[in-house]
């Protein structure tokens, strides 16, 4: 993700080594005799946000696996200009490794080409840049995918009917580009959709309600819309309750983290695409560890996705896409 602002949790979580009490590890860890007792700093897009305490988590736990210590800076805002400095300052206390979900694919290259000039092992998580040759690797969902997802899940709640928009939440930020551009490619197979284009809310919910408000006085009779993430459905939903159009025009949103699940439940939106942040953690720690350790890691690894509806909320599938708020 990733993708929000902070919702009121502190801004520094404090990590150590005991592992997350559940979760699939999703690796076997790396040689602990080339890395017990090294540090890998943790620099998620934004502090408080689920999806990172629960990527977070993945990591811990698969850190202790190797005997390794875990500290974690988060910048209050999913900007690049408030998370360089953390880089910085990271870079300065020399760990083995960063795993880093970078706030801009250009803007983050610079510090992060200093960290890697600095000897420091480099693994992206959800997040990508624009140059290659940085980072050892690269784990994340596959958001083309994701967002094709969301295609047809919208698809299928209208009925493969009528005019949609995609609310994306910020440009630049490749989650936030792939997810609209894997959208577009699917939603491309529906003959009886028209699709209206994408519009960037910011992560503002106000300027989201704003954009739904302009689109039906255009288009009023909208059926479908994919914000995608928390704060493009909540200004959304917004937008279409004070139209009278709830329910009757669906919204497909993005994660399960508290806020999404509870958007899910009320009906804000009538499905969700959720990542599997704990598994990118412990996958990142793997192929850092390969890294650090003389082997070869893998340079990409995409992750999948799982689409929820109201349904799922009772089922087992609900509570396993369901992301956490502590480890």
């Amino acid at each position: 993700m990733y993708t929000t602002k902070v919702l009121g949790v502190a801004a520094a979580l404090a990590l150590g080594l005991a592992a997350c009490s559940s979760g699939n590890s999703g690796g076997g860890g790396g040689s602990t005799g080339d890395v017990k007792g090294k540090t890998i700093s943790f620099v998620p897009g934004v502090s408080g946000d689920s999806f990172y305490i629960t990527m977070q988590c993945g990591i811990q736990a698969e850190a202790a696996k190797n005997g390794m210590k875990v500290d974690m800076q988060a910048p209050q805002q999913f900007d690049a200009s408030l998370q360089t400095p953390i880089v910085n300052a990271v870079v300065a206390k020399k760990p083995a490794g960063i795993l880093i979900a970078p706030t801009d694919a250009k803007a983050m290259v610079p510090p992060l080409l200093q960290a890697k000039q600095a000897g420091i092992k480099i693994g992206l998580v959800d997040t990508t840049l624009s140059k290659d040759g940085i980072a050892s690797s690269s784990v994340s969902t596959d958001n083309v995918a994701a967002g094709a997802s969301a295609a047809d899940a919208l698809a299928k709640l209208i009925g493969q009917q009528g005019k949609v928009l995609v609310i994306a939440f910020k440009a630049g930020a490749s989650t936030s580009d792939d997810r609209q551009h894997g959208f577009e490619q699917e939603i491309k197979k529906y003959s009886g959709i028209k699709y209206l284009g994408a519009q960037v809310n910011d992560n503002s919910p106000a300027k989201a309600a704003s954009i739904i408000s302009a689109t039906l006085s255009a288009n009023p009779d909208l059926k479908g819309v994919f914000a995608t993430n928390q704060f493009a459905a909540e200004g959304a939903a917004t937008g279409l309750r004070n139209a009278g159009k709830q329910g009757a025009v669906k919204t497909v949103g993005f994660d399960a983290g508290p806020v999404q699940m509870q958007q899910l439940k009320r009906g804000d939106v009538q499905a969700l695409v959720a990542q599997q942040p704990y598994q990118i953690g412990t996958q990142a720690v793997d192929q850092l560890v390969a890294s650090l350790t003389g082997k070869k890691p893998n340079p990409k690894i995409g992750t999948t996705t799982t689409t929820i509806t109201q349904d799922d909320l009772s089922k087992p599938a609900g509570g396993q896409a369901a992301y956490k708020t502590s480890c």
